[in-house]
């Protein structure tokens, strides 16, 4: 299914379709010398393991437990900077929209729009993100069923794009986990779209009663075999340089000097599923 992307990103049009692609980088862009050096990296490494890669950075964090938390350095400075990573690396970018006014904004400076889990019931905010004409990235819902995103998928192609990704990041389990139903992939897969497995964000461990979202890295590597092994058509993850000084989610991010290992393992994983 990575010819859906290659049809609209340019950077896909030479890769190798059998290969899963990678949506990676930071939580939030945190300054343009840490973006550029951190895709740089990546870009290294998927080049090497002819994995497509998008860089992804959050422009803004609007989804926040506390007032006092981090939500970023200004949304057209990091919206530039994601331009910059782009021209620069020669990578696509992707970054979350929260409300239907900042589709067009966005769509500017990036290649993907990522709808968050929480809003990908948000009638108007699909719409929007579609009529941009951009690639749209809807995460499937803590509360949802992989079946359940059939909708979502419709509200973007009746909005006259096709372009649409789908994304598992994981199911609520009580009131401070998460856990990964397997079957959600090769179920939204059945839409026809390209499937994703955000494998950081689904290790989250939310509604902690310090007000910091909790994690589970040590588990990552578990749950990327395990989405290669079902079809996964890509995966999600967030990683940094030091994940412990992250502005956002340094609980789940993997650090940047393991993806290169993990990655190798992945194409592994890939080669013997195909």
């Amino acid at each position: 299914m990575l010819e859906a992307l290659a049809n609209v990103l340019p950077h896909f049009r030479n890769t190798n379709s059998g290969q899963f692609f990678l949506m990676a980088g930071p939580c939030v862009i945190e300054g343009e010398d840490m973006a550029l050096r951190i895709a740089e990296r990546i870009q290294h490494i998927t080049d090497k393991l002819q994995i497509p890669f998008i860089f992804k950075g959050s422009y803004r964090k609007a989804n926040r437990s506390r007032l006092d938390s981090y939500t970023g350095i200004g949304d057209e400075k990091a919206l530039r900077i994601l331009q910059k990573v782009s021209q620069q690396i020669g990578v696509p970018t992707v970054t979350d929209i929260h409300e239907s006014g900042e589709a067009a904004m966005a769509a500017e400076y990036v290649d993907v729009l990522q709808i968050p889990a929480f809003l990908c019931r948000q009638t108007d905010l699909l719409v929007a993100a579609a009529q941009t004409g951009k690639v749209v990235n809807v995460k499937k819902g803590q509360f949802l069923n992989g079946e359940a995103m059939q909708f979502a998928v419709d509200k973007v192609r009746q909005s006259g794009n096709n372009n649409v990704l789908l994304t598992d990041r994981g199911n609520s389990f009580g009131y401070s986990d998460l856990v990964v139903d397997f079957r959600n992939l090769p179920a939204m897969r059945a839409f026809g779209v390209p499937v994703i497995m955000d494998v950081t964000h689904s290790l989250q461990r939310p509604n902690q009663s310090s007000g910091v979202t909790g994690g589970q890295p040590a588990l990552i590597e578990t749950i990327a075999k395990a989405a290669i092994a079902v079809g996964a058509d890509g995966l999600f993850i967030e990683t940094h340089p030091t994940p412990a000084t992250a502005k956002s989610d340094g609980a789940n991010m993997l650090p940047l000097d393991q993806l290169e290992d993990l990655l190798m393992k992945l194409t592994r994983v890939r080669e013997a599923v195909r």
